[in-house]
């Protein structure tokens, strides 16, 4: 399919729409040693050799810590509406509990003022996978403890930022903390314990809803959300499918939104463990928003040749071979699936305003030439996307914002920087940032939307 002309596409999405991109902490502020901040949980687990691809870590990363001021700036040349990054436990909270490190909160104040001063809405989130390392010691997310330590901490960093910030999330895609960090291994801390993963999902739900009373209990005209990257799961068999669902999607949408967890999920997860449930663990309020990170679906068979699915959960679910168009991180790039998800969530969870806080891909791009990235790959991949959003909203679905990831190239975890998913492009040996053509496109799309707005 072509790229879609940028007006063309406004024309078909709500001038309402915010438009905006995302970060994290980890991925892109570097300066892990300075201004008092602990140890992460990834500062550790990227010691460890053979961890990471390419050996790296996220220690320098993007230097967005020292370099903030010029990031906004080239994100007010694109005309965004908003932006998403994560504030780091560690910097605040260095010990994850106890003494708070002011000068991490300073740093904070300063971007989140930077941004409005740029006309940007700041919208953080409170945990983006870096946990201090003093807690990881601990149990980490399988200690019923750290729920109540990262409300403690959200309920700091509100209270310095509130008057200036309405929206929070409190997490982003908790099924990746607790299923690559405990059971898969890829993602910090590295443990490979079905029964941890489950004991981390269950308290990860209870960190949301502690945390969400923290947030409102500092600003009480707060608005909580929490960002899920919860997906379309199709296969060849409807008890493989359903088996999925319910740890990949149901598990966290149920938790999160409703305060329940569904049986299927609770009888998957005692084949490894029994979870730790007490009454009141995940009582509060409805999100007043719910954040989507959304890539691509997952298709599974029981087909016992297949490959395994990767990063599967407790159930015997394989992956269908697939030989269409992919990513570089190997993911199916299927723009109706996003469709069919953002309908699914709002028939059967909603209705809740919903932002699109991640949707993009990775691609081999070459360096810039006479200051020019091309990545046709890139910004067919958002058209496309963004056009199965126009459908979606155009059904009845209502979604307030879309954030592509990522604002600008950064260290991509296990993968460390061998991909890229920035719209920006970035040298890490001299920082230098190059706008992409998917960035010339987006801010085209942008200018489009708020034309009409007027």
């Amino acid at each position: 399919m072509p790229i879609i002309e940028p007006r063309e596409l406004a024309s078909r999405l709500p001038a309402s729409l915010r438009m905006g991109t995302a970060t994290s902490s980890y991925q892109i502020e570097g300066a892990t040693d300075v201004d008092g901040r602990g140890v992460a949980n990834w500062d550790t687990f990227c010691a460890k050799p053979g961890t990471i691809d390419d050996g790296s870590s996220g220690a320098g990363a993007c230097d967005h810590y020292h370099r903030y001021p010029a990031d906004v700036a080239l994100m007010a040349e694109m005309g965004l509406d908003v932006y998403r990054f994560s504030v780091a436990w560690p910097r605040v909270v260095p010990q994850g509990k106890g003494a708070v490190e002011q000068r991490g909160l300073a740093f904070y104040d300063r971007l989140v003022d930077e941004l409005l001063s740029a006309g940007i809405e700041p919208v953080p989130t409170l945990y983006h996978w870096d946990l201090p390392q003093a807690l990881e010691d601990t149990g980490g997310w399988t200690n019923r403890d750290t729920a109540g330590r990262f409300a403690d901490y959200a309920g700091i960093v509100v209270d310095r930022l509130g008057d200036r910030v309405t929206r929070w999330a409190t997490l982003n895609e908790p099924w990746c903390s607790s299923h690559l960090g405990y059971h898969s291994g890829t993602h910090a801390p590295g443990e490979r314990d079905a029964g941890k993963a489950m004991a981390a999902a269950y308290n990860l739900l209870r960190a949301h809803h502690l945390g969400d009373q923290a947030i409102r209990a500092a600003h009480s005209d707060a608005e909580v959300g929490v960002v899920l990257n919860v997906t379309t799961v199709r296969g060849d068999d409807e008890e493989a499918v359903r088996a999925l669902d319910a740890i990949r999607n149901r598990w966290w949408l149920d938790g999160c939104i409703n305060g329940t967890v569904p049986e299927d999920a609770l009888a998957a997860w005692s084949l490894v463990a029994e979870p730790d449930v007490r009454a009141g663990d995940l009582s509060g309020a409805r999100p007043d928003w719910l954040g989507i990170n959304y890539y691509f679906p997952d298709y599974v068979t029981t087909d016992p040749s297949a490959e395994p699915l990767p990063d599967a959960c407790v159930e015997p679910a394989r992956t269908q071979p697939y030989d269409g168009p992919t990513t570089a991180m190997g993911w199916r790039m299927e723009p109706e699936a996003f469709r069919d998800l953002l309908q699914r969530v709002h028939r059967e969870w909603g209705p809740i305003p919903i932002a699109i806080t991640e949707n993009g891909a990775a691609f081999d791009d070459d360096p810039p030439v006479d200051g020019r990235v091309a990545d046709p790959r890139r910004t067919t991949y958002l058209s496309e996307h963004l056009a199965a959003l126009a459908e979606a909203i155009n059904s009845g679905v209502n979604v307030t914002d879309y954030m592509a990831w990522s604002f600008m190239d950064n260290f991509e975890w296990s993968f460390g920087y061998e991909k890229r998913f920035g719209i920006v492009y970035v040298d890490y040996e001299t920082q230098e940032r190059t706008m992409k053509d998917s960035a010339h496109w987006y801010a085209e799309l942008v200018d489009a939307l708020q034309s009409r707005r007027s």
